[in-house]
């Protein structure tokens, strides 16, 4: 908003101001008569000061009065209004009144000020982040393109940074500083949408009477649709493929920055990769290996239940072991053995326990967990760490795949 703009909001608000102060002075009974001279000085020793004549009523009220013919008004600053009149003896009847601040001018000012002294890299890659300011300086690391870094210091067109573990300097030809950076993190950056309560429900609308599409757990992260269209009080998201809208009251939004990466994390970072896929390669690991099939299609009743069951199973098991009771459900559904929906295969006839009595009921109806219903999208979204496992006991020491105090079969 530029300056023109804020000073007519101001100007608008003073009027406002001055006609309630008008108002109130004429009900406390003060008789028209002509204005006293009244010069800057005389505004300015009233400025924030109760009415200077005794009796005479400090209460706004805004009523239709036209008692003064004559009236001087000052907006001191574009923070504060000063009206000033004369009583029938010629004695000077002031107030001065504080203009409300513009909220949104004042937002969007401190936002300006937090990127005051931070810079981004205009690249299509990375900006090499040197030891010194010069070219010939040895690397320490390197700003991505999407990173932001704070100014430390200008010298000679290089700038001086600090970014995540790194500082040092960049070529000012190559990035943007300020408010610029701010425009180019909008542009760049993906914007996050966080989930602050457990079961924040997706809808296919903006409406409370909208179409639940699925949940996010308390902690998940979603990306800003900003495809889609606004609407007040909510929030347009795709999460895991899915489009639609959170309410905003459960909802915070930010940014998605990242930092510089130095020289010695990257070398690391390129090293740990390339162990790992030689420990892939000769299938030396022990980890459990994650295999994708076909996700199903939910509503969000069925991702609750899932969920309720896999809380009653493994609650308290490690969050692989919660997904993997969850894997179990989906081989059986897509097996078809034990029904076509995920109720049928939960309320199967003696398979499990929580179900024939009523905890998983109870459950869904308390709420999951968070960890528990993600374990349910990931397992409906076709994840599995079990492979085509249909069973699971706690472990006794029969053959199959351990995890906490299961063994899956």
């Amino acid at each position: 908003m530029n300056s023109n703009r804020k000073m007519s909001k101001r100007i608008i608000s003073s009027s406002l101001v001055a006609a309630s102060l008008v108002a109130s002075l004429g009900c406390a009974g003060v008789q028209s008569a002509s204005a006293a001279a009244v010069s800057a000085e005389n505004l300015a020793a009233v400025k924030d000061s109760e009415l200077t004549t005794a009796g005479v009523s400090t209460t706004l009220t805004v009523l239709a009065a036209d008692a003064f013919d004559n009236l001087v008004v000052s907006v001191d600053d574009y923070s504060a209004v000063t009206v000033v009149a004369a009583d029938a003896t010629g004695a000077e009847v002031s107030t001065t009144v504080a203009i409300a601040e513009d909220t949104s001018d004042s937002e969007e000012a401190q936002e300006s000020a937090e990127w005051e002294d931070r810079l981004m890299a205009d690249v299509d890659d990375y900006l090499t982040i040197r030891e010194s300011a010069s070219a010939d300086s040895p690397v320490v690391g390197k700003l991505y393109k999407g990173a932001v870094a704070d100014v430390k210091s200008t010298e000679d067109g290089w700038v001086c940074i600090s970014s995540g573990n790194v500082e040092g300097y960049v070529s000012d030809e190559y990035c943007v500083v300020g408010e610029e950076a701010k425009e180019l993190a909008d542009d760049v950056c993906d914007t996050v949408v966080t989930s602050t309560t457990s079961g924040l429900r997706i809808r296919e609308s903006a409406s409370e009477d909208a179409e639940v599409l699925t949940v996010m757990y308390e902690g998940a992260t979603a990306t800003l649709n900003t495809e889609a269209e606004a609407e007040d009080g909510w929030v347009p998201v795709t999460y895991n493929g899915v489009e639609g809208y959170v309410s905003e009251e459960y909802a915070e939004s930010e940014l998605d920055l990242s930092e510089a990466i130095s020289t010695e994390e990257e070398q690391a970072a390129i090293e740990a990769a390339k162990a790992a896929e030689e420990k892939q390669a000769a299938n030396q690991t022990t980890e459990l290996t994650r295999t994708q099939n076909a996700a199903v299609a939910a509503s969000y009743d069925d991702v609750t239940l899932l969920a309720a069951l896999i809380q009653c199973e493994a609650g308290n098991e490690p969050y692989e072991g919660q997904l993997a009771v969850g894997a179990v459900v989906m081989n059986r559904l897509r097996g078809g053995r034990y029904g076509s929906s995920i109720y049928d295969v939960i309320y199967a006839p003696y398979q499990f326990g929580p179900a024939g009595r009523g905890k998983v009921a109870a459950a869904a109806s308390a709420g999951p967990s968070g960890s528990c219903i993600q374990a349910a999208q990931e397992a409906l979204g076709g994840a599995s760490n079990i492979g085509g496992c249909t069973s699971f006991h706690r472990n006794d020491g029969r053959a199959g795949t351990v995890i906490g105090n299961h063994v899956f079969y």
